[in-house]
């Protein structure tokens, strides 16, 4: 490992790369110390204290999870890159129902870019909505009475607001796209990544607040529950990986034509069905669907939202069993917007391709659709687990849900399969300049 760390560095493109990505991303985390101005900070971080206790604190979490911190301190990147992500999303979906997208995303890289401009756009309509009700929200924040987090309210905060928080998710937006073409790795992903690991300090230093003898801490923690804490930590990380890198290769054999003097097919290939298809994205659906009553509750204080709210609070056992079920349901979901197993079995059948034993047509179509189904039920019951594990490992051990995050949940799954895809790249540049990769047997299977 530590050879392969060095031979990176023997390269001078490689180098360059990685000296571009980790530039880049420094930027992006001293962003995360701007302030937006017009912010009282004391007040801000008290009215943060107080809605991290209540029901629609589960959203903001969220979203400070995603910013790397940057929500709690307002700062110009408050926004992170989720308006990017939501906007991604929307393109997807409408990808799959719209006809005229559906026949842009068919052609090539000319279609692609158009598409991305189209997600560029949704972002900023995204980024200017959401952040001006962030500036109504702050001025007289709902249920918070008495904090003054505003210094001067009024349409001139709210413009310089919008115009701020929208310009930040503009230029994270940029920083992602050029570590996609100057960098390593996917820049948007990385991104998202950075801001997870960054929670890292804080939660060790909970963590060791509940381990030190001399806290105030009601319960301090012995080191046996330590020791639980670091073999599940080793084992969730371990079964995200073989999850994240999991798939059913379903054989497919081509037949041999012959045009004119050449000789065509006669091979055979596979194709990867992922057990893991929608990952990340159905525990987002899952998470935007089952928090939105405290979101209301949050905006809109209402006796009839909050009584809802309170009914379906995270760290019981109603909230496990909903948001497990919306988990599952949005695997498929999803899974079924993004396969279409009719069009791949008429590719198949136009370039001479049948599973043996399959007939091509409509019977390799229901083949592929029954094949995907039962393997999408096992990476939707994994994903639902590992999702509601964090809330388990909080009330079974008593520790912050920060530092119980880190065993589960979103982040640990946007970690490792960033992690495997940026690795997967690394050393494919080393492999292609005769250097010894970071394993010696097999490949690191990226996550596309």
């Amino acid at each position: 490992m530590i050879k392969a760390l060095a031979n990176c560095f023997r390269i001078p493109d490689l180098r360059k790369r990685l000296l571009i990505t980790l530039s880049l991303i420094i930027v992006y985390r001293i962003g995360c110390y701007i302030p937006t101005p017009g912010i009282e900070t004391a007040a801000l971080a008290e009215f943060f204290n107080r809605i991290s206790k209540t029901t629609g604190g589960a959203l903001f979490g969220i979203m400070n999870m995603f910013s790397g911190g940057a929500m709690e301190r307002l700062t110009i990147f408050a926004l992170g890159i989720m308006p990017y992500i939501s906007s991604s999303i929307i393109l997807q979906l409408l990808t799959a129902v719209i006809p005229a997208l559906e026949r842009l995303s068919k052609e090539g890289r000319a279609g692609f870019q158009k598409i991305n401009q189209y997600t560029r756009y949704g972002t900023v309509i995204l980024a200017f909505v959401q952040s001006f009700f962030i500036a109504l929200w702050l001025e007289k924040p709902p249920g918070f009475e008495g904090l003054e987090i505003v210094s001067s309210p009024g349409w001139g905060f709210r413009l310089l607001t919008v115009l701020t928080l929208t310009s930040g998710v503009i230029f994270i937006m940029w920083l992602g796209e050029q570590i996609q073409e100057r960098g390593i790795g996917n820049g948007i992903s990385l991104i998202i990544t950075v801001g997870i690991i960054s929670r890292i300090p804080i939660a060790i230093y909970q963590l060791f607040v509940l381990v030190s003898p001399f806290s105030k801490a009601e319960r301090v923690l012995s080191p046996f529950v330590l020791l639980i804490m670091a073999v599940l930590l080793i084992g969730v990380i371990i079964a995200v990986t073989f999850i994240t890198q999991g798939q059913r290769r379903i054989p497919v054999q081509y037949a041999r034509r012959v045009i004119g003097k050449r000789i065509y097919g006669g091979q055979s290939t596979y194709i990867p069905l992922k057990v893991d298809t929608a990952g990340v994205i159905a525990i987002i659906f899952a998470q935007s669907v089952i928090l939105f009553p405290a979101t209301l509750s949050s905006f809109i204080p209402h006796p009839v939202f909050r009584k809802f709210s309170n009914i379906i609070e995270r760290g019981y056992l109603l909230y496990a069993l909903i948001y497990a079920c919306l988990i599952i349901f949005f695997c498929y979901f999803y899974t079924a917007i993004v396969f279409n197993p009719s069009e791949i079995s008429e590719n198949m059948k136009k370039y001479g391709g049948f599973i043996p034993g399959i007939r091509p047509g409509s019977a390799t179509a229901e083949f592929l659709d029954f094949v995907m189904t039962r393997i999408t039920l096992a990476g939707a019951l994994f994903i639902a687990f590992i999702a509601i594990f964090p809330d388990f490992i909080s009330r079974w051990l008593k520790v912050p849900y920060l530092v119980a995050s880190f065993l589960g949940g979103t982040g640990i799954l946007i970690t490792v399969g960033v992690m495997l895809d940026t690795i997967r790249q690394i050393e494919s540049n080393l492999l292609m300049h005769h250097y010894e990769g970071f394993i010696r047997t097999g490949r690191i299977k990226g996550r596309r």
